[in-house]
């Protein structure tokens, strides 16, 4: 195992996190511009941060509630799904990145428990999973209006994953233990394939070949081959494998695990772990990454940040505010706020 746990490394990070915190000191992540967009759980909000300087540009109010979010291709503008708490969320959150401010609360109507999204080719529209009618809608931001659902007669459909063709796209069922293929074009179900029980991380390679999905109860992240339909246990040992993220050019797959509170960074093509990260007391969620791959971002949802780690090499790089709760977090390549486009 390449790195090994990097311990005292990570236990350095955190203590410099507060520091910085408490003193509203800015990050300085040499070598990388861009903004991250981090949704704050249990604060209702979303953070958008400059990832060149760490400087917080501003903090917007979201629906209830919300966990995921994506960035559009051109990446001007964020979606954040509202998924609610004890009340089931019915909304989906659409902020303008560079005018720093929410545009639209579009409304889902019985679309209950939004959580999964993904952008389309063409930036127009959405894909949704909605838990509560076991389906995934098609939503058109400029409208706000849900063009179509797509069923995927499984229960607890949780996350989704899109390849780059984005001709069909899978959802991880988590009550059912099973994986759903859709095809987009007829927007019927393909296939319905079982996995390893609770499965809750999905993630696609590039080329649409490869599924990784997670199971929470068994603590596996095993591959569909999207092909031939065949599952195949990869690794184990996982406590809570949170997400599964598998970078744009399809060589590493980065997995936080929840309950063990620690990142583990694979190469896909030999299923060889190549670093262990270790996020004690952290609580790690979303993860995604730059799109050349090379940087990671991974929310810590106890330590109220998002750290920046070299994929390469597993190093902590450095660390971004975030507020209460940060969960799904989402990249755009475009600096905003003053002095971006």
């Amino acid at each position: 195992m390449g790195s090994g746990r990097n311990i005292g490394r990570l236990a350095l990070t955190l203590i410099a996190v507060v520091a910085t915190s408490c003193s509203d000191a800015i990050a300085q992540v040499s070598g990388l511009d861009g903004t991250l967009v981090i949704v704050n759980k249990r604060a209702d909000s979303v953070s958008i941060v400059d990832v060149g300087t760490g400087r917080e540009l501003a903090v917007l109010p979201t629906g209830a509630g919300p966990h995921e979010v994506a960035v559009s291709p051109d990446g001007r503008t964020a979606v954040i799904t509202d998924y609610g708490g004890r009340q089931a969320g019915n909304t989906l959150t659409v902020v303008d990145l560079p005018d720093l401010r929410v545009t639209r609360t579009i409304d889902l109507g019985k679309y209950e428990r939004p959580h999964g999204v993904a952008w389309l080719p063409g930036g127009e529209q959405v894909l949704v999973t909605s838990e509560s009618t076991r389906s995934v809608i098609v939503v058109e931001i400029e409208s706000g209006r849900v063009r179509s659902a797509l069923p995927t007669d499984q229960a607890g459909s949780h996350m989704l994953a899109l390849p780059a063709r984005a001709g069909r796209v899978w959802t991880s069922n988590i009550a059912d233990g099973t994986v759903s293929e859709i095809d987009l074009e007829s927007g019927s179900t393909a296939r319905v394939i079982e996995v390893a029980e609770q499965p809750e991380a999905i993630g696609i390679t590039p080329d649409g070949v490869e599924v990784w999905v997670g199971s929470n109860e068994e603590g596996t992240v095993s591959v569909v081959d999207a092909v031939e339909g065949g599952v195949s246990p990869v690794l184990d040992g996982f406590r809570w494998p949170y997400r599964v993220h598998i970078t744009p050019d399809g060589d590493r797959v980065l997995i936080p695990d929840l309950r063990a509170e620690e990142l583990r960074i694979v190469a896909r093509a030999t299923r060889a772990e190549l670093h262990r990260i270790d996020l004690t007391g952290g609580a790690p969620q979303g993860v995604t990454t730059t799109p050349d791959g090379r940087t990671a971002f991974q929310s810590l949802s106890e330590s109220g940040v998002v750290l920046v780690i070299d994929v390469e090499t597993g190093m902590v790089r450095d660390s971004l505010p975030a507020r209460q709760g940060p969960d799904g977090v989402a990249y755009s390549p475009i600096s905003v706020g003053p002095g971006g486009p």
